[in-house]
């Protein structure tokens, strides 16, 4: 699994390139991610492929959220599928990220923090 990042300044927006996030592959998930998300404060995991996603990954990002919060980060989520929305919902994570339509929104949201 290779996850391309893109830099918009210090913020990074992570692709996360799999069309389902579940059992089988968020332990390869978590490995990719977490050397991206040790480098960075500022981070946004671009969704926009991602049709399915179960409680092991949804546990997944959790995990980066809380990484990124203990060292003072934050994770937000963009480009979320109606299906992958509907997850979110289901166990009411939409609650505890922020989530943006689109990419530019969520970095803007960052920029507008500063």
């Amino acid at each position: 699994m290779d996850v391309v990042v893109d830099q918009f300044g210090e913020v990074s927006v992570a692709k996360i390139p799999t069309e389902e996030l579940d059992a089988s592959n968020a332990p390869e998930f978590k490995r990719v991610i977490t050397p991206i998300v040790e480098k960075n404060t500022k981070l946004v995991l671009d969704m926009s492929r991602l049709n399915f996603v179960d409680s092991s990954g949804l546990g997944a990002i959790l995990s980066c959220l809380r990484q990124l919060s203990a060292k003072g980060g934050d994770l937000k989520l963009c480009c979320l599928t109606k299906q992958v929305r509907a997850a979110f919902e289901l166990v009411r994570m939409h609650r505890i990220f922020e989530i943006y339509p689109t990419r530019e929104e969520a970095v803007r949201a960052f920029n507008g923090r500063q």
